[in-house]
């Protein structure tokens, strides 16, 4: 299509979808004609992917996708996308009572497919295929391993390919606007995105410290390299665990938000208020959201005021004792299998339960900085545009008063 003289990707796109959902109701006929009478019907060829530009067609070719795997992913799609489609296939259903589609009505009139769905089409009443691609929605499998879609269960105990087939949120943006949307904020998502308009330079910390934040800045320019063309991932445990401690104001949120900005990764800080709860085992799950979102996303995931979740253990003295400890076991667990950098702050190191700390690549510690290092916060806190009193000797003001940077940038903000 051309738009004011410019070609529209989006168009391409949409046409594509539109064969790939024709290509989905013209299977669906076939598998009716061969069930119903049992003759041989030429099989529904699937659309050139040459002659289907678009963002689902690069995805397709990207990862060498075959045809089951294309028929799934577009079949997941059509709830969100074309529902007219799934209205046609639940029609054909209820025309054919053999047609073991065994679709979901649900009480807003949305037609959604399950496992029994997708094994129908791709293998008809072939059991022996059945079997075969249940493969599709194994944990090995691509669509599992990059959360891409799954079954959801409807009911606690019930059959596996009863539960219906969805698609992550983030792959129906992917295939219909090619951009994936940040996660809002919100109780099943309880993680913020932390940015910052500041640079390095803002930065001041002691010189130790800023080493130890170069060694973290250089695993992530390296780390794809140091596991796979180094194949070091036979040998270390995935991801970087990190522990940033000091007093309030230091520069440890300003930091998580640096590396990430460098970097060019998203910082998550994860909002401990929504998180903990008093109840058993919600933690737990409320945690599990967030970790979930992030696999395969390379994240920075950010714990502000740590110790809420990383707090030593207590001895075991009733049930309440026994389920925190299990939580404990729950959160080193999943710090083990992330892949990416996470970052716990607190006030105190010793305040970090040591079964944490033992797994912790590079503890950083944010002191109140010395009087040389405040005069550098104060000259660098106000704007060139702001004319000092030549009374006012801001060499003094930082030899006499004992502020973090947070506590600067407050009397800054009043004094402008």
């Amino acid at each position: 299509m051309v738009n004011g003289g410019h070609h529209n990707p989006s168009f391409d796109n949409a046409q594509a979808l539109v064969k790939e959902f024709a290509w989905l109701c013209a299977l669906a006929e076939w598998r009716c004609k061969t069930t119903d009478d049992q003759q041989t019907h030429e099989k529904p060829k699937a659309p050139a992917l040459e002659e289907s530009p678009g963002i689902f067609a690069d995805f397709l070719q990207y990862y060498n996708l075959g045809e089951a795997e294309r028929l799934l992913l577009i079949l997941a799609l059509a709830p969100h996308l074309h529902p007219a489609a799934m209205a046609y296939l639940y029609k054909l259903q209820q025309q054919n009572e053999s047609a073991g589609m065994q679709l979901v009505k649900q009480p807003n009139g949305v037609v959604w497919p399950n496992g029994f769905t997708a094994l129908w089409l791709l293998a008809g009443p072939d059991f022996y295929h059945q079997i075969q691609a249940i493969n599709l929605f194994e944990t090995h499998h691509f669509f599992a391993k990059h959360q891409i879609l799954k079954l959801a269960a409807q009911v606690p105990h019930d059959s596996r390919l009863n539960g219906l087939l969805q698609l992550n949120e983030e792959y129906v943006d992917l295939f219909t606007t090619g951009v994936v949307r940040k996660p809002d904020f919100n109780r099943d998502f309880p993680a913020k995105l932390l940015k910052t308009p500041m640079e390095w330079d803002d930065l001041v910390l002691p010189g130790a410290t800023l080493q130890q934040i170069e060694d973290i800045k250089i695993w992530l320019q390296h780390h794809p390299q140091l596991m796979q063309d180094w194949d070091m991932k036979r040998i270390l445990k995935p991801g970087f665990k990190a522990l940033f401690y000091g007093p309030p104001g230091t520069g440890k949120t300003l930091t998580a938000a640096l590396l990430g900005k460098s970097a060019g990764l998203d910082v998550y800080r994860i909002d401990l208020s929504m998180v903990v709860s008093k109840y058993i085992g919600e933690t737990e799950k409320n945690l599990e959201r967030v970790f979930a979102k992030a696999e395969d996303k390379n994240w920075i995931l950010f714990f502000d005021e740590a110790d809420a979740l990383f707090g030593k253990r207590t001895a075991i003295s009733d049930a309440h004792d026994k389920y925190a400890n299990q939580e404990v076991s729950y959160l080193l667990q999943r710090l083990e299998d992330y892949s990416g950098l996470v970052i716990l702050c607190s006030n105190q190191r010793s305040n970090i339960d040591d079964a944490f700390a033992r797994r912790l690549q590079s503890i950083s510690y944010f002191p109140m900085p010395e009087p040389r290092y405040r005069q550098q916060l104060w000259q660098n806190a106000f704007s060139p545009k702001a004319q000092i009193e030549d009374s006012l000797s801001l060499e003094w003001v930082a030899d006499k008063y004992e502020l973090a940077g947070g506590s600067i940038i407050n009397v800054v903000q009043y004094a402008s």
